[in-house]
């Protein structure tokens, strides 16, 4: 199902943990891949690309044909030998509406893309230029960050990392996410009550078996 822009602002609303507990425990990348800027929060449809190492031109391509509102999601096997991504790049994704980047490899002009405001979510940072020669596939499943990645499955990311939540199950999700939010409210009232964490999770039999 594709999700309205009413239910992708709900996801942005939550936590990218209370997402992926809501997600089965899954979902989550590599903790290698983090935001440029630890304010940046992303959301959004993935469209999908893959890259030879040190040849960027896939994600040109990328570029042209992705809807407004996706999120860039780039399969370049962990690669860090160059950048494949920068300053020029998110000046076109930004014009066309892209919604953000998450790439398994490194970017460069860093500073520049967080003065921007575009939310990059990478491996690494690496000032070593590209090649344009290799035009790989687009808009396909892959591997990004250790997850697997289908077009239209739903980006978040914050600064604790990314989550992607399979688009077939993401209202479902949501749903799910929205309620473990809904009972930590709950649970941080009672700890300012001064009831204990193993109170209220129900724990004192195990970490107490003989009281």
């Amino acid at each position: 199902m594709t999700l309205s822009k009413d239910d992708l602002k709900r996801f942005a609303e939550l936590p990218t943990g209370n997402i992926c507990d809501a997600n089965g425990k899954t979902g989550n990348m590599d903790p290698a891949i983090k935001p440029i800027d630890p304010k940046s929060k992303l959301v959004g449809p993935a469209y999908t690309v893959r890259c030879q190492p040190r040849d960027n031109l896939s994600i040109h391509k990328a570029m042209l044909d992705a809807p407004k509102g996706s999120v860039l999601v780039v399969d370049l096997g962990g690669y860090c030998g160059a950048g494949h991504f920068g300053e020029i790049m998110t000046l076109g994704c930004q014009v066309k509406g892209i919604a953000g980047l998450v790439i398994d490899g490194s970017i460069r002009d860093a500073e520049d893309i967080e003065e921007m405001g575009f939310p990059v979510f990478c491996r690494a940072f690496n000032p070593g230029g590209t090649v344009k020669e290799t035009v790989g596939p687009t808009n396909i499943p892959i591997q990004c960050g250790g997850v697997l990645v289908k077009p239209g499955d739903i980006i978040i990311g914050d600064r604790d990392g990314v989550v992607v939540v399979p688009e077939e199950n993401a209202d479902e999700v949501l749903k799910r996410a929205e309620a473990i939010k809904a009972k930590e409210i709950k649970v941080k009232e009672m700890l300012r009550q001064g009831k204990s964490t193993a109170e209220i999770y129900g724990f004192e039999k195990i970490l107490r078996p003989h009281k």
